[in-house]
């Protein structure tokens, strides 16, 4: 049997809201997902990568659009050395300074020191409002990834 998970990373990958704010998410996760296995957060010391797992699509430079799957596994091993302290680089396509947060996943993904779940959600995402609810519930912008595994 397979799983999934809806995941809400802050868009900064070194945001942490407050223990209350991230505990208070989870309530409130909790009541738009009632049929979810289990809804949790986590925090980690370093900037971890939050990928759709089998939904993976591949991934684009969001400078000039080329497929950077040719170059995408270099770079974000050279980018781990460091805990992905730094995510900044050169795109070897055009030239251009980019973060790896910034790159345009065809099925969206995230960096992130913080990460809400919800496991087998039984939905397909939030709605807007929910969403922008969630968002000021942590004092942060999110990226929604849905993970399948």
């Amino acid at each position: 049997m397979s799983d999934n998970w809806l995941q809400y990373i802050p868009t900064n990958p070194e945001f942490i809201p407050t223990i209350n704010a991230a505990n208070d998410a989870v309530k409130l996760l909790e009541a738009f997902f009632p049929l979810a296995e289990e809804v949790k957060f986590e925090i980690s010391d370093s900037v971890n990568f939050y990928h759709p797992g089998a939904n993976w699509s591949g991934v684009e430079c969001l400078n000039c659009g080329v497929n950077a799957e040719s170059w995408w596994d270099d770079v974000m091993d050279q980018a781990a050395e460091s805990q992905f302290r730094s995510l900044t680089f050169i795109a070897p396509c055009c030239g251009a300074e980019v973060s790896l947060n910034n790159l345009k996943f065809i099925w969206p993904a995230a960096f992130g020191s913080f990460v809400l779940e919800a496991m087998n959600p039984r939905s397909k995402n939030l709605s807007s409002e929910q969403f922008t609810l969630l968002e000021s519930t942590l004092e942060c912008s999110l990226r929604e990834v849905a993970v399948h595994l």
